[in-house]
């Protein structure tokens, strides 16, 4: 590790001791009125686990500070979960207690300024006390969410239906179903193959015509999608499987010895598209037939407004516009609001935010932190004629669960309207 990255590092472990110690203050005095017994137990549990997990921290920074192959997703995603797990709630807890901290020196303030002023009572600061009681109640929601999100969020796929009307859609081309899958990221899984089994058999039961991966098969190198081959070649689709490469496909993200390496790294993982039944769109379009009629599939490879800019838009367009209906695959949805509108493509599939991984619903609306980044986010959305599509993802990369925001399988069924 370079001096910087020592520095950075000590930094933000004696801000996690800070917030350990502070944290332990307001859960000391949420259970003042308790028996010593119980206080002496949760105090042995506090720090065992936060010392614990400081030092798998320390340890996992040092044992692979060194390595440029940071392979192992599954297991630093697993300590990120871990982190999350204890932490989150840590912050609820300062949080609440600060306030009551605020609130008793507001109290001292008042007394020592105003002559004559009543002395607090003991009764009246056990009673401001409910701050950080109340900080300990609720510090088991974002304890309980995270659970919730690493065991069964992840795997409890959501099937959006989504209806698309277009009066160009060719008749022999009504009710054409299309699945539409984004963001495998299969290095996040380690050696667990059932979330994907489980996947692709809902895939298979939607009896799809198009199935349609739009990137982000891995999250860095093309061995983490070696071992899920077998069961993505088993999904099925009448009319064809056709993919596009993600940002993280090009493991641009990760240091290479040469530049050569790297590039037989993106040729691996075309080949694995290839063996898994997926036919590759490199900027490139095919003519999709059906009963003597045409549209067009159109795929690019990246372009984000803030990500890689390897797409080339002219090219995959170039010849199509003639056809009455025309579904484009590009991984990031800023591609569409810079350069897809105005072209007149019908329908535009995307996928790369995976709505942040957490949403939460208030009125029937889902709020993300998603949307503070990105204009399109999750859904549909249209300006004019022109359609876009941003799936939610299937897998999980940073943080390894989900969290009110479901992964995500997308059916359309496109009609002529």
């Amino acid at each position: 590790m370079s001096a910087a990255a020592i520095r950075n590092f000590s930094i933000f472990l004696v801000v996690l001791v800070l917030i350990d110690l502070y944290a332990y203050k307001g859960v000391n005095t949420a259970l003042a009125n308790h028996s010593l017994v119980l206080r002496r137990i949760v105090r042995y549990l506090y720090w065992i686990i936060s010392l614990g997990i400081l030092a798998v921290m320390v340890w996992t920074v040092i044992s692979m500070g060194n390595s440029q192959e940071r392979r192992d997703h599954s297991y630093v995603f697993s300590l990120v979960a871990l982190f999350l797990l204890f932490f989150l709630p840590k912050l609820v807890i300062v949080t609440f207690h600060g306030l009551d901290d605020i609130l008793h020196l507001g109290r001292w303030i008042w007394g020592k300024l105003l002559p004559g002023a009543p002395e607090v009572s003991g009764e009246t600061m056990g009673r401001a006390n409910f701050l950080s009681q109340l900080g300990l109640i609720a510090s088991a929601v974002p304890f309980a969410a995270v659970l919730y999100g690493v065991t069964k969020g992840r795997r409890k796929f959501n099937v959006a239906r989504v209806r698309i009307d277009s009066p160009g859609l060719p008749e022999a081309f009504n009710g054409l179903r299309i699945v539409q899958i984004s963001d495998l990221h299969l290095g996040s899984y380690g050696d667990d193959l059932s979330i994907a089994r489980n996947g692709v058999d809902l895939i298979n039961a939607e009896s799809p015509d198009l199935l349609l991966f739009t990137g982000d098969m891995v999250n860095d190198y093309a061995d983490e999608a070696e071992r899920f081959i077998p069961v993505f070649a088993e999904a099925q689709a009448r009319m064809g499987k056709y993919s596009i490469l993600g940002n993280h496909d090009y493991s641009d993200y990760v240091k290479w010895d040469d530049a050569s390496a790297k590039r037989a790294n993106l040729e691996k993982l075309t080949g694995f598209h290839r063996d898994m039944g997926f036919k590759l769109l490199l900027d490139e379009h095919i003519l999709l037939e059906r009963d003597g009629s045409r549209i067009g599939l159109l795929g690019v490879q990246n372009w984000g407004r803030r990500f890689q800019q390897y797409g080339d838009l002219d090219k995959a367009i170039y010849g199509t516009d003639q056809l009455p209906f025309r579904i484009l695959m590009s991984h990031d949805p800023t591609h569409w609001e810079e350069k897809v509108l105005g072209t007149g493509i019908d329908l535009t599939l995307s996928g790369h935010t995976h709505g942040a991984q957490f949403g939460v619903r208030l009125n029937g609306v889902v709020y993300s932190p998603a949307q503070w980044v990105y204009k399109h986010w999750a859904g549909l959305y249209a300006e004019g004629t022109q359609k876009l599509y941003v799936n939610r993802g299937f897998g999980f990369i940073g943080f390894p669960g989900r969290v009110g925001m479901p992964p995500e399988i997308t059916v359309f069924e496109l009609h002529r309207a």
